[in-house]
């Protein structure tokens, strides 16, 4: 005895919504976040890493926070290992 389903054709669909996405519209491929950090200013001031590691000195001393001591601690060691004063 033989089926018929392996008789049936699929049909070719040449109208209708495009889904394939679990029933919702296909949609181009990207993140939304592309445009995260753009600024419309023509110039950005950027800190220098001599001022960089004063604030980090300052937060230092300001903070007892044991995470954040410990952060700004290997930040400042990075710093003075790259300059060669560590």
């Amino acid at each position: 005895m033989y089926s018929n389903l392996s008789k049936i054709r699929p049909k070719l669909r040449t109208s209708g919504r495009v889904s394939g996405n679990f029933g919702r519209n296909k949609v181009s491929a990207g993140s939304t976040l592309n445009d995260l950090g753009m600024t419309s200013v023509q110039s950005i001031k950027c800190v220098t890493q001599q001022e960089y590691l004063t604030r980090l000195y300052h937060a230092f001393d300001c903070t007892t926070d044991a995470k954040l001591r410990s952060f700004i601690y290997t930040e400042i060691r990075k710093i003075l290992i790259q300059q060669g004063k560590w």
